[in-house]
């Protein structure tokens, strides 16, 4: 089926959003960055995270409608709750807004939310898979 995957997501300016990928861990493609563009690389995975300005994103989806509401939210997994409740941090000083604090979720999860400067919305879960009810 598929070698790799990209998210492709719309931001108001590439640049600042850089800045706001690498405050909190990612790495950038400096290949594929420029100012209509920024490749950052998430987790072990080494997930894509193309974040194209706009104008851009909206002429490869043949629309011109700002884009409105969560879809979306992206998920990933931490190693543990300290990392989680880091990663929200670092979000935060970075400008993310937190919808959720990190918190945790039913006796096996804990979990951290935040949107980005554009409002997409991401996750940090850790899970203890050993007190996961059956």
């Amino acid at each position: 089926m598929t070698k790799e995957m990209w998210i492709n997501l719309p931001v108001k300016d590439p640049v600042k959003s850089r800045k706001f990928y690498e405050a909190l861990g990612c790495e950038v493609n400096d290949q594929r960055s420029n100012d209509q563009m920024t490749a950052v690389i998430v987790g072990d995975q080494r997930i894509a995270v193309m974040l194209f300005r706009d104008d851009v994103f909206n002429r490869f989806i043949n629309d011109s409608t700002p884009q409105q509401g969560t879809e979306v939210i992206f998920s990933f997994s931490s190693e543990s709750p300290e990392a989680v409740r880091e990663i929200t941090e670092r979000a935060r000083k970075a400008g993310a807004t937190i919808f959720a604090e990190p918190q945790d979720v039913q006796g096996w999860m804990y979990t951290g939310g935040f949107a980005d400067l554009d409002g997409h919305k991401w996750n940090a879960l850790y899970m203890d898979m050993s007190k996961m009810p059956q």
